[in-house]
């Protein structure tokens, strides 16, 4: 959440914060928010003078008491007046503090600077050029779902049987290859790339889903056991970012770096109309995650280094992809900067997100309460916190399956996952 020192101080750059993500709607809750902050601090200060004074008639009436005095009654009598008073006052303050945190909860984060402003994803950049590899298709390419049926690698029909539509099956060597991808990409991370492999519950409670910003803002997007008040992860971003919830780190162990597999659940609410085919869009789905703390000053440099581990992921598995910088009307609430990786789909022809590379700054950390002390400062610090995908399995397969199919109706492995798979091609026959 923002600190409501920065809102207090800074209002009309918070409400252009909201006009730039096309949030104008949330400018009376703004306005809300400062007009209760302002009665608040008017509250405090009031029950601070009574509750001194309160204090002192205290002491006076222990003496009087001790000296056998019986002129106590009415300074009894007039503390049991202010202590009314201030009873109904620390009630209205605490009404007041439920409807700040209500606020502050909802409102998004602050935006970097170097974020372009645009109302829509049309409006977003492409940063760098978009990188190709020479496997060309010089014949009628077919889709993920023909290939993945075809093949007998996919079955979407028996998982919408079992579960429903949207959750997938992997057959045969198309689930040796599904945990191929996810074994290379983890290997690669943690032996390359300097992450410390975590394996986390894929169950949260509801204060880490607030501690990353899913609750409240995206509740109609997780999938709730009631019963336990448990929720599915949608990513791994939510049990990993937790896992120093309330903690003062160690100024020396930053920046501590995390990789983690997990299976991901997502309602997809609000997705009627869009493209549901296949691994376009699922309610269940693989994915690594890569997860940052570090220092305020370093988040931004850690961010460029997330996207390059998770743009190496591709170039190994000769992918196609592209980068996007996204606009402020189309990045997430938490993020206060974020890059799109999209592969290309030879049959859809047009590009996938598979991952996305964000720097929170301290808006998730203010929330999950995830501090430091640094050298030399008397206050600890809240930490930046990043994440980015490392990558998530549905879309890239999606690219695999038809950036490497064969003229015959086969497969070939990429290169780099051919170690953990045992076998170079899928081929029609087997």
């Amino acid at each position: 959440m923002l600190d409501i020192n920065y809102i207090r101080q800074n209002p009309e750059e918070v409400a252009k914060m909201l006009h730039d993500r096309q949030l104008q709607g949330d400018e009376p809750r703004l306005r809300r928010l400062l007009s209760i902050d302002t009665e608040r601090r008017e509250l405090v200060q009031k029950t601070d003078e009574l509750k001194a004074v309160r204090n002192r008639r205290s002491k006076e009436i222990a003496e009087l008491k001790k000296s056998g005095s019986d002129s106590a009654g009415q300074l009894i009598a007039d503390m049991q007046s202010v202590g009314e008073e201030i009873a109904g006052l620390d009630s209205r303050l605490s009404a007041l503090n439920l409807e700040m945190e209500e606020i502050l909860l909802a409102l998004p984060n602050r935006l970097d600077p170097s974020v372009p402003i645009g109302r829509t994803a049309e409006d977003n950049l492409v940063f760098g050029e978009p990188v190709h590899f020479p496997h060309p298709l010089e014949f009628e390419v077919k889709n993920h779902l023909e290939l993945g049926k075809a093949l007998g690698i996919l079955d979407f029909e028996r998982g919408a049987k079992v579960t429903g539509a949207g959750f997938p099956v992997y057959v045969g060597k198309g689930a040796r290859l599904e945990r191929a991808l996810i074994n290379f990409m983890l290997d690669r991370h943690t032996e390359e790339h300097g992450y410390t492999e975590v394996f986390p519950p894929f169950m949260v409670n509801r204060d880490s889903l607030r501690g990353t910003g899913q609750w409240p803002k995206f509740a109609d997007q997780v999938y709730h056991m009631e019963e336990d008040e448990l929720y599915a992860i949608p990513t791994a971003e939510v049990p990993v970012t937790n896992l120093h919830r309330d903690e003062m780190l160690s100024a020396a162990a930053l920046p501590i770096s995390y990789a983690a597999y997990s299976a991901c659940f997502r309602r997809e609410a609000g997705s009627y109309g869009k493209d549901t085919r296949g691994f376009l869009r699922v309610h269940q789905f693989n994915k690594v995650e890569m997860v940052k703390f570090t220092r305020p000053e370093e988040s931004y440099a850690a961010l460029e280094t997330i996207r390059g581990h998770a743009e190496a992921i591709l170039c190994a598995l000769e992918i196609p992809y592209r980068v996007l910088l996204l606009c402020s009307g189309d990045i997430s609430a938490n993020a206060a900067k974020c890059y799109d990786i999209e592969v290309w789909s030879p049959a859809e022809r047009k590009y996938l997100e598979a991952s996305s590379c964000s720097n929170f700054e301290d808006y998730q950390a203010r929330r999950a309460n995830i501090r430091f002390k640094a050298d030399g400062k008397s206050k600890p610090e809240f930490v930046h916190t990043l994440n980015g995908s490392g990558l998530a399995t549905s879309r890239l397969m999606v690219s695999i399956i038809e950036h490497y199919q064969t003229p015959e109706g086969g497969i070939r492995v990429p290169e780099a996952l051919v170690p953990y798979t045992g076998f170079k091609d899928i081929s029609p026959l087997g």
